[in-house]
Formats: C-alpha cells, structure tokens, sequence
C-alpha cells in the first residue's frame, strides 16, 4: 500500500489525499510535520516537503502534489481529473497552478504562518495585520471563483476536474482557520458546500491538527 507523507493543515497533501479517493487508491497517512522531518521522510523526499508518496515494494518514492496527481491521472483510468480537449486539459492545468501558486500565496501561506506557525513552532501571537491581508485577498479570489461558477458548471468547465479539487483544497485549509467570509459569494459558498459533500471529502472534515483549533462551522457540510 501507498504510504502518504502529510500533515492535516497541508493544502497540497489535501489535494492529494482527494484525488486518490476519487480515483480509488488505497493509502495509509504517515503524519510528518515538515519542521521536523522524520528520517525516513527525508529519504522518500529529500525537499522535506509534503505531500510525498512512497510504496516500498517497489522502491517508488513520488513528491510534488501535482506530480503525484499526474502520476495517478497516467496510470488509474478510474475518475479521470484531467480530462477532455488539449484546450480543456490546458485550462484544468492553468486552474490548477492558480489556486497552487497564488491562491496558496496571497491567503492559505499567510493564515497558517500566523494561525499554525507561529503558535506550534514559534510561540507568538498572530499579526492581525497580516490576517486582515489574508481574507482580503480571499475576497478576491472569491470573486473570480463566483465568476468561474457563475460561467461554467464546474471550475474549469462542463466536467469536475482537478482544478475543482485544488481550489477545494486550499479553500478547506483556510475555511479550518476561519479566514473566510462567505458573505456577497453565494456562488463560490454553494460550489464549496458541494465538494465538501463528497465522500472523499470527509476523512478532510473529520481530522483536527493539534493545537489548532478548527472553525466551528468547519465540519458542517451545510455551513
């Protein structure tokens, strides 16, 4: 069995973990914290970063969520995620990298540097600056995912996809540490309480990070 490096907080270890379920692969969760690294992590990947996958019968080590995503994509023909036209496939992958890449940086990176970093690891208080920044920005990208919804039946068109996952995965991280502010985004809130209603959404809802307390409403599907 696929063993998965990850920690709960770890938006790109979301992705993961939510892609292997929708496409059936079995995986247990190795916990790893990537400030303090186990050994046997530091040998799967040596970046230290999480998400990493490894199969020992196989001496298979995989690292980088969208490299293992598009392991997966080659090799499991069940729940295809990056599907369709050249042009379609294109749009999944520059969706993808958007909520990746800068969604991660202007909202998700900020709220768990103040909200997790600094009170397991550095023992300080958040800026409150530095959130307010953060669910600014989240308003922002809210935005353009009421535009993609209110446009299209799925994030990056007719069909579910990746790019529906990633953005999920990242909104979920900062949805735990209560930096968003459903209000004016009736779109983006509806297509969010429907990935949080998918099963392979659940073990996500249900698993806690010590010493970070989750939003009240976190779980609820409907909420």
């Amino acid at each position: 069995m696929w063993q998965l490096f990850a920690f709960p907080l770890c938006p790109f270890s979301r992705k993961v973990r939510l892609a292997l379920s929708e496409k059936g692969v079995a995986y247990e969760i190795l916990r790893e914290h990537p400030w303090d690294p186990s050994d046997l992590f530091g040998h799967v990947n040596h970046a230290r970063r999480t998400p990493a996958l490894w199969l020992e019968e196989k001496n298979l080590a995989l690292a980088d969520s969208q490299a293992i995503c598009e392991y997966f994509e080659e090799t499991v023909e069940r729940s295809p995620l990056i599907l369709g036209t050249a042009a379609a496939r294109a749009e999944i992958r520059r969706l993808v990298a958007l909520f990746d890449e800068v969604l991660y940086a202007d909202v998700v990176h900020p709220l768990l540097h103040e909200k997790m970093t600094k009170r397991i690891v550095l023992r300080q208080p958040p800026d409150s600056q530095a959130l307010r920044g953060a669910m600014r920005a989240a308003h922002e990208h809210l935005d353009y995912l009421d535009w993609l919804v209110d446009t299209r039946r799925w994030l990056a068109g007719a069909q579910l996809s990746l790019a529906d996952f990633a953005a999920a995965a990242q909104l979920s991280v900062a949805d735990y540490l209560g930096g968003l502010d459903w209000s004016g985004h009736e779109g983006a809130h509806g297509w969010y309480r429907v990935m949080k209603s998918r099963p392979s959404f659940r073990p996500l809802l249900l698993e806690k990070m010590e010493g970070v307390p989750g939003a009240s409403h976190y779980a609820d599907v409907n909420a």
